[in-house]
């Protein structure tokens, strides 16, 4: 039985405001709360991808009115991911394997909150046909899995930006949180005609997520301190991402 929104509420606010600050959407967190909450993932997917693309769209408004957003470097990876995305949620996934899946972007997740707050690595070479070839391929790859589990996907290209030296901290969150409205949107279309939104528990949660999402993004876009925070969440996700693992 699952436990009352009450208790949800709290932790879905707190992961859109942790999660917005960084430009992303949240789906990892919902998805911890909910299923820690005993609901399960098949069933909340369409309902937490909505969530996601309210999130990462106040996001990605804040991060782009404040110049942040680099449209060349987003868009080889997001003509891949989008059919990519689409064709994951497609794909028929067994209980486990979402749950091995769930587990290992919630450690992707505990790491990006945990590691890469202002890391930046030096510069690798970002243009030609290989670079361009392989953000293709990445984003076909993250694509597909954000449409497989129910995710966007940004969880994973942020860390990757940074690592690569292609992006700094707020442009990666700008390109993260385009990244992630799309692919959601794509996968969203690919999962609504076997899994229809669960109005009862969306509407509470909408209006918990805009809140959230609004001053997180809010004060990512203007550097406010939000650390701590990130570092609380970075090892709730990493304990949830272990027990999703372990099963």
């Amino acid at each position: 039985m699952a436990a009352p929104l009450a208790y949800v509420v709290p932790f879905i606010l707190l992961g859109a405001l942790l999660y917005t600050s960084v430009g992303h959407g949240g789906a990892t967190a919902y998805l911890a709360v909910l299923t820690l909450a005993g609901y399960a993932v098949g069933d909340i997917v369409t309902t937490v991808l909505v969530l996601n693309i309210l999130a990462a769209g106040i996001a990605f408004v804040h991060f782009q009115q404040g110049g942040h957003l680099r449209a060349r470097l987003l868009l080889p990876f997001v003509v891949t991911s989008i059919p990519a995305a689409f064709l994951g949620g497609r794909v028929p996934l067994s209980g486990r394997v979402q749950a091995v899946i769930l587990g290992v972007a919630l450690l992707a997740a505990a790491a990006r909150f945990l590691f890469f707050s202002r890391m930046r690595a030096p510069g690798v070479k970002r243009e030609g046909p290989l670079v361009l070839l392989a953000a293709m391929a990445l984003g076909a790859v993250l694509g597909f899995l954000a449409g497989a589990t129910g995710i966007g996907g940004g969880i994973f290209l942020s860390p990757l930006l940074l690592l690569l030296g292609w992006a700094t901290i707020k442009e990666a969150a700008s390109v993260a949180s385009a990244f992630i409205v799309l692919n959601s949107l794509a996968g969203l279309a690919a999962k609504l005609g076997s899994t229809p939104i669960d109005l009862a528990l969306l509407v509470p949660l909408a209006v918990t997520v805009v809140a959230g999402a609004l001053l997180g993004a809010w004060a990512g876009a203007r550097r406010l301190r939000t650390r701590p925070m990130q570092v609380l969440l970075g090892i709730v996700l990493l304990v949830a991402g272990a027990k999703a693992l372990v099963g």
